[in-house]
C-alpha cells in the first residue's frame, strides 16, 4: 500500500487525484494540503505542509506554482518521494526542484497523460524524419481559467523537439511586434484561453506544399489524476533522481 499526502486536494485537479487513489486498492491518501483544516473523507487536512505530522510515501502536488518551495522544504527534511504536477515555476525555483532531485526521487511533469508522453516522443520523430525543411509550431488551448501562458505542455513539446534538434531552436511567443519574416530557428508558440477546453495541443511541421498536423486533446482532466497516482507508484521505487513521463513509460515496457 503506497501511502499518499494530496497537496491541493480541495481543488479542481485535488479532487480527481482522490477519486482516482480510491479507485485503486494499492493507494491510501493519508492527509491532505490545502485552504481549510478539518477532515474530509476522514482524511486529515492542514492548511500548509508544516503543519502535518502524518508520515506518507510520497506526496502529490497540484497545487500552486507558489508553494513550490515549501514542498521541496518538506520533502527534503521528511526525505519524502514528489509527484510535481503544478507548472509555472521560475528558474530559480526550477533549480530548487533539481537540487531537491539529487536527495530524494522527484516525478516532474507538465502533462500526466501517456497521451502527451507518446505525442512528444512522436514530435521527436518526426522532426528527425523531416529535418530542416519544415517549419514547427505548437498550438495550444485551455480552459480560461488557467493561469499560465504557454501552458507547460507546449514547452514540454517544444522542449521534445529541440531536444533532437541539438536545442537550436528559440521559442516565439508572440509575433504582433516582429515585423519580419519568419526564421527557420524558431518554434512559434501560441495559446488560447477560453470556456470549459480540458486540453488540447497540436505540433505543426509546416513545409513546402505540405503540413503534418500531431495532435492530443483532453476529454476529461480524470486523464492527468490517474497519471499522478500512476507515477506515484512509479516514484516509489526509484532512486534520487528526476524523472518523468518518459521515464514511466520505459518503465513499464
Amino acid at each position: 500500500m503506497v501511502k499518499v499526502i494530496i497537496s491541493g486536494i480541495l481543488g479542481s485537479m485535488g479532487t480527481r487525484v482522490q477519486e482516482a487513489c480510491f479507485n485503486d486498492s494499492n493507494i491510501e491518501i493519508v492527509a491532505g494540503i490545502d485552504r481549510r483544516e478539518g477532515l474530509l473523507n476522514n482524511i486529515p487536512l492542514y492548511a500548509s505542509l508544516s503543519d502535518c505530522k502524518v508520515k506518507a510515501d510520497v506526496l502529490i502536488d497540484f497545487s500552486n506554482p507558489a508553494l513550490t518551495d515549501s514542498i521541496a522544504d518538506y520533502c527534503a527534511q521528511t526525505n519524502t518521494p514528489l509527484v510535481l504536477c503544478t507548472t509555472g515555476q521560475d528558474a530559480r525555483q526550477l533549480a530548487c526542484i533539481e537540487e531537491l532531485s539529487t536527495r530524494v526521487p522527484v516525478f516532474k511533469s507538465a502533462n500526466m497523460s501517456m497521451g502527451i508522453a507518446l505525442l512528444c516522443s512522436l514530435a521527436k520523430k518526426a522532426s528527425l524524419f523531416l529535418g530542416d525543411g519544415f517549419d514547427v509550431e505548437i498550438l495550444e488551448k485551455h480552459h480560461n481559467k488557467k493561469l499560465d501562458a504557454p501552458s507547460g505542455t507546449a514547452l514540454l513539446l517544444a522542449d521534445a523537439v529541440n531536444s533532437v534538434n541539438g536545442q537550436k531552436y528559440d521559442y516565439i511567443y508572440d509575433r504582433h511586434n516582429k515585423k519580419a519574416p519568419r526564421e527557420s530557428s524558431e518554434i512559434g508558440i501560441s495559446s488560447i484561453r477560453g470556456g470549459t477546453i480540458v486540453g488540447e495541443h497540436e505540433v505543426i511541421f509546416a513545409g513546402n506544399d505540405e503540413v503534418i498536423t500531431l495532435s492530443h486533446s483532453a476529454a476529461s482532466k480524470q486523464v492527468f489524476a490517474t497519471g499522478a497516482v500512476n507515477a506515484a507508484k512509479f516514484i516509489v521505487r526509484q532512486k534520487p533522481g528526476l524523472y518523468d513521463m518518459e521515464s514511466m513509460v520505459r518503465g513499464l515496457v
